[in-house]
């Protein structure tokens, strides 16, 4: 038995995005030729498995809440290529042992960027899954599937979960928001057809949304009745947000719930811990530690801090 939910009652959810979790293989059909070993960046095994054992690490950070320990029940990633990179993170890395298993899409993102959730089937026994597909507008390039999994918890109860990877705001952000509103679009459908089902659906809606927290997307997805629980989620070790970008934190990962949850939500901080971290040179105060600097690979772990959520659903 694995040593995932040892405490009755606490639940923990991460939201993290890797940065660029490629495999080392190419695929004919996607435009990943910038992670190989020939590419400018060098990649290789060697910095795959190192990249593997820095997300686990990562993982199992995330279970250190100061009082107890235990891992994260559920995973949301942003940033990962394929099963394959799941299916290594989740056997072959440091988290061989937790007993993970892993869902993950397979989007028409040009890129092979994908989103996943690792779950424990101790404390989550996933019921159904479904990719929501995001039909491009004219001039937009395809973008990463939405992921939703239903599962019963411990104490019975079901929860629907959604991890979204919004697209960028490369390029500007006027200019691509409404290609973000697009995808909050039929997050909202699917969270709409889902509450003419089930009215009082426990929803949790997670992942990189390249927008603030008073940002379109996030308001929109406010709009439709969820709570954003990570809003003021600050680090203990003086993150203000979970990206850094030009000397100015960012909060554009987010954690939303459905008011069925607020009362089971207990606490949602950002994990920076000291490990994860580094001088930042130009701008003053730390940084997360990532995994390329430009072209220079930097031995780091993700642009991108975690997301830590718990929630007490009893036993």
């Amino acid at each position: 038995m694995s040593v995932l939910s040892l405490f009755l009652g606490i639940f923990t959810f991460v939201e993290l995005n890797c940065e660029n979790f490629f495999d080392t293989q190419h695929d004919s059909l996607k435009q990943d030729q910038e992670y190989l070993a020939e590419s400018t960046r060098h990649w290789n095994r060697h910095r795959y498995w190192e990249k593997l054992d820095h997300i686990g690490q990562e993982i199992i950070s995330c279970g250190d809440n100061s009082t107890d320990w235990q891992l994260p029940d559920l995973v949301a990633l942003c940033e990962v290529e394929n099963d394959s990179v799941c299916d290594y993170l989740t056997k072959r890395s440091l988290l061989r042992n937790a007993g993970y298993e892993y869902l993950v899409t397979q989007s028409p993102d040009v890129r092979g960027i994908d989103v996943a959730l690792l779950y424990s089937p101790v404390s989550f026994r996933v019921i159904n899954r479904r990719d929501i597909r995001i039909p491009p507008l004219p001039g937009m390039r395809p973008t990463r599937d939405i992921l939703y999994v239903s599962g019963e918890l411990r104490c019975g109860d079901t929860l629907h979960v959604f991890v979204v990877h919004a697209p960028s705001r490369y390029g500007g952000e006027r200019s691509t928001r409404p290609h973000r509103l697009l995808v909050a679009d039929h997050l909202s459908t699917a969270i709409d057809s889902l509450r003419a089902l089930h009215p009082q659906a426990n929803i949790l809606v997670a992942g990189d949304m390249n927008d603030p927290h008073d940002g379109h997307l996030p308001k929109r997805i406010e709009a439709v009745g969820l709570i954003n629980v990570s809003a003021k989620a600050k680090g203990a070790h003086g993150a203000r947000g979970t990206y850094k970008y030009q000397g100015r934190w960012e909060s554009i990962d987010h954690i939303f719930v459905s008011p069925t949850l607020t009362g089971a939500f207990r606490s949602c901080i950002i994990n920076d811990a000291p490990f994860l971290m580094e001088e930042d040179e130009i701008y003053g105060g730390k940084k997360p530690l990532r995994t390329y600097r430009g072209m220079r690979y930097h031995d780091g772990y993700s642009d991108h801090l975690p997301l830590v959520a718990r929630f007490d659903f009893g036993d």
